[in-house]
């Protein structure tokens, strides 16, 4: 069913009526020269221009794309404000396979159209586009983040992505066994790629046991052989690793989804920690989680190294600066810690109510 405006009505009434809307601005974008189709979202900018990557997917629908983008950004706005950067949240989607549409010329296009927000909307990378692409976009935005260094951006962002992981699994550990060490721990880890392959380097010069998977072989026999001291194993698949006795941390890096309720009666670890986004296949799943004695560090918080780099390089960047601000994850999740147990809700629940409480009072700011 669509309005009177032709666009799906369940995509305006999650826009303007449901607790998931509340967005500024929706901008879509087409250029017919280059085939770009494009969805620019801005949830919030309270506390700064709205911040987020460029998806590029091939969606099945125009109003799943508009959806996944309305998501995304609302999700970014939490992400932010948690960081504690001066940013609100944002999230662009470009629709189509980008190993078969994506061209320098839908880029330059797809940039323009973010340069006439003026600067409300800050992009970066996200799936399906990587630093080249954003040098591409930068020619023709200024507001673009997540380029090479020798555009002058900071490149690669999962070294601090995993740094901070690493800060939340530490802050983890300190909330529930008294000491931040993971020393000893055993920790299993779905998905070694690009985040992946640092959080091992970091657990492991900690003394932490790790077992890891991957659906790339390759990605898993580089770890085995970096590690060849036994300190590194590996199971088949996810299924295997988060069933792995005497599993203290599991920590998702890849797909979302990864806490459900097929996957939640099976797992063996103490505290859920990763990299993934999204890593809750709904709402409930968070109070089951706490049911069983589960600490749960929130995705949004511990994964917000990467948009704290990116973030960076619109001020000139700076890695031992950037690094300083990832590390105060650790702090920030002990926070969220405490406040559930005040609170008397999930970890997840405090940290939105967090995020919420710092966007609220710079909007009474204003």
């Amino acid at each position: 069913m669509t309005d009177v405006t032709g666009a799906p009505a369940d995509v305006l009434h999650t826009l303007f009526h449901s607790d998931q809307g509340g967005h500024e601005q929706v901008v879509l974008c087409q250029d017919r020269a280059t085939g770009l189709k494009a969805v620019i979202a801005i949830h919030s900018t309270a506390l700064g221009p709205a911040l987020g990557g460029t998806r590029f997917y091939p969606y099945a629908s125009e109003a799943e794309a508009v959806a996944d983008a309305l998501n995304l950004a609302r999700g970014m706005s939490y992400k932010n404000a948690m960081a504690g950067l001066d940013h609100g949240g944002g999230k662009a989607v470009i629709i189509g396979d980008p190993d078969i549409v994506k061209s320098e010329e839908l880029l330059l296009a797809y940039g323009r159209f973010v340069a006439s927000l003026g600067g409300r909307y800050v992009t970066a990378c996200d799936v399906g586009t990587y630093v080249a692409d954003m040098d591409v976009v930068a020619r023709e935005c200024r507001w673009t983040t997540g380029r090479s260094p020798e555009n002058g951006g900071a490149g690669d962002s999962s070294v601090l992505t995993a740094f901070g992981v690493y800060q939340g699994m530490r802050a983890s550990a300190q909330h529930l066994w008294g000491d931040p060490s993971l020393r000893g721990r055993l920790v299993g880890i779905a998905g070694v790629g690009k985040v992946g392959h640092h959080l091992v380097r970091h657990l492991r010069e900690d003394g932490a046991e790790v077992v890891i998977t991957d659906v790339r072989e390759d990605a898993v026999r580089r770890i085995l052989a970096t590690y060849p001291d036994g300190g590194a194993t590996a199971v088949a698949d996810t299924d295997a690793l988060i069933r792995t006795e005497g599993l203290d941390i599991y920590a998702p890096c890849a797909l979302g989804g990864a806490l459900s309720d097929d996957t939640l009666p099976v797992l063996t670890a103490k505290v859920v920690c990763g990299a993934a986004n999204n890593q809750l296949s709904h709402p409930g799943v968070e109070k089951d989680l706490a049911d069983r004695g589960i600490l749960y560090a929130p995705d949004y918080v511990v994964n917000a190294g990467g948009v704290i780099q990116v973030a960076d390089e619109l001020h000139g960047f700076d890695f031992e600066r950037c690094r300083a601000k990832a590390a105060k994850i650790y702090d920030t999740t002990l926070a969220i810690f405490a406040r559930a147990k005040t609170d008397g809700v999930p970890p997840s629940a405090a940290a939105d109510r967090i995020a919420e409480q710092r966007m609220a009072e710079a909007r009474r700011r204003r």
